[in-house]
């Protein structure tokens, strides 16, 4: 608008005073609420997050109590959650990253990691750890190694677990043995089960009771025998870390004792698919290699003389290790890369989300958490704690980076294999030879 002829300027009408007023109003209301809005930068309006796991109702029940907190805390965060079983989870979760639609936060297993972070299915946490949307201050850094790939941090531990051996305490006092401690060896273990067998104890149905469930059909049983023994699993994500030699030795090892009856027959060992229908689990054996996380239920089965003890070592050395339980990612195709960052974190790090979950997933990473939730265990879960524990100060070597790609494949060849030598239809050093051809194949993939 022109301005008058005489130079001056017109009053301003209280039309304009009114709409000035409102704009600095607004303006000051709109710094304020910027100022007390979430670190992080700003609140987040329409943002939906799918998140996924597996696990039995007490972890789904208790995870969703967490993701209704974290949807409190970050007002305007929306999350459709989605669990199942353990089988039809790795399923589905394959088809979805293979087709580009891996939900922006996902639960993983050990062996997937370099599977889904070498096909660009992961997002690399980097970044987010760096500018401190996930904080990693409280995990053991040696630990973080396990959901790395060729040096990328592309998953993060949600729980950590350590193999051990459950045990009848009351049939190891009854044939003599000794309670297990870090320092038993390989060969302590075979002379226990020699004990027991020789006790002549029937089970339910009968038929002998053995000194242990057979573990040579069993990678980790294999790779803890190793490790105590210097070697490894795998050299690189394309080469073992073991020999035809050491492979024939290990299943020649567990194939005599079978042969002998101190531990699990063939038949026993293929029937077993959970803690009931193990060899121990129906009464069948005096022990078992097992995680710290499924333990529990042996003692629920069996009763309180069941115990968690240290695995056999190797001239005290201990082969075992702490091993994420499961892990956690982002998809590399995220729309909404910060706040899934910050529902990880949530999950990982708050004080409340770790009240909740207690040990639903083993061990919390985050060392202050699990101190804390540590105070309210009690029988097992308490036992199992206070083992990891004990084997930490013992002194064990730190876990490898996650596995090849080729991991799931070699690992189900090697229950396969060894079931040859179960059944009579090749000697431990044929199927060990058979064996290692196929997994260098899969390696080479």
């Amino acid at each position: 608008m022109p301005e008058p002829r005489s130079g001056r300027r017109r009053p301003p009408s209280r039309r304009a005073v009114l709409a000035a007023a409102t704009a600095a109003l607004t303006t000051a209301l709109a710094a304020t609420l910027s100022a007390c809005s979430p670190a992080g930068g700003g609140t987040s309006q329409g943002v939906v997050l799918t998140f996924s796991w597996w696990g039995n109702d007490n972890r789904a029940e208790r995870t969703e109590k967490v993701v209704r907190l974290f949807e409190q805390r970050h007002p305007g965060v929306t999350v459709r959650t989605s669990n199942a079983d353990f089988g039809s989870y790795l399923q589905k979760l394959a088809t979805q990253a293979a087709g580009g639609g891996m939900p922006d936060v996902a639960q993983l297993d050990y062996r997937q990691i370099s599977q889904y972070a070498g096909s660009g299915a992961l997002m690399p946490l980097s970044e987010a750890i760096s500018d401190k949307t996930i904080h990693t201050d409280e995990i053991d850094r040696q630990f973080l190694r396990t959901g790395t790939y060729e040096g990328g941090q592309y998953a993060l531990p949600m729980g950590r677990g350590i193999t051990g051996y459950a045990y009848d305490s009351a049939l190891y006092t009854k044939a003599g043995v000794p309670a297990p401690q870090p320092s038993w060896t390989w060969q302590d273990w075979e002379n226990a089960n020699r004990k027991i067998a020789s006790l002549g104890l029937k089970g339910p149905d009968g038929r002998p009771v053995t000194g242990a469930n057979d573990g040579g059909g069993n990678q980790d049983v294999f790779e803890t025998w190793l490790r105590s023994r210097g070697g490894q699993l795998y050299a690189s994500q394309t080469r073992l870390g073991f020999t035809e030699d050491d492979l024939a030795e290990f299943w020649a090892f567990c194939d005599r004792q079978r042969e002998e009856g101190a531990i699990a027959s063939a038949a026993d060992t293929t029937q077993a698919s959970s803690t009931e229908t193990s060899p121990m689990g129906r009464g069948l054996a005096a022990a078992d290699f097992t995680w710290d996380a499924p333990f529990p239920g042996y003692a629920t089965l069996l009763g309180e003389s069941t115990h968690f003890a240290p695995v056999p070592s190797t001239q005290g050395r201990q082969g075992t290790y702490f091993k994420p339980s499961m892990l956690i990612g982002i998809s590399a195709n995220t729309k909404h890369p910060k706040e899934a960052a910050q529902l990880v974190d949530f999950l990982l790090n708050d004080r409340r989300a770790g009240d909740i979950l207690s040990f639903t997933r083993s061990t919390p990473p985050n060392r202050v958490i699990a101190a804390n939730v540590a105070k309210t265990l009690k029988g097992p879960e308490l036992e199992i704690y206070q083992y990891a524990q004990k084997m930490e100060k013992y002194g064990l070597d730190a876990p490898p980076t996650a596995p090849p790609p080729g991991d799931v494949a070699i690992n189900s060849a090697f229950g396969r294999h060894y079931q040859r030598v179960m059944f009579g239809l090749a000697t431990p050093r044929q199927s060990a030879r058979e064996f290692i051809e196929e997994a260098n194949r899969e390696l080479r993939s």
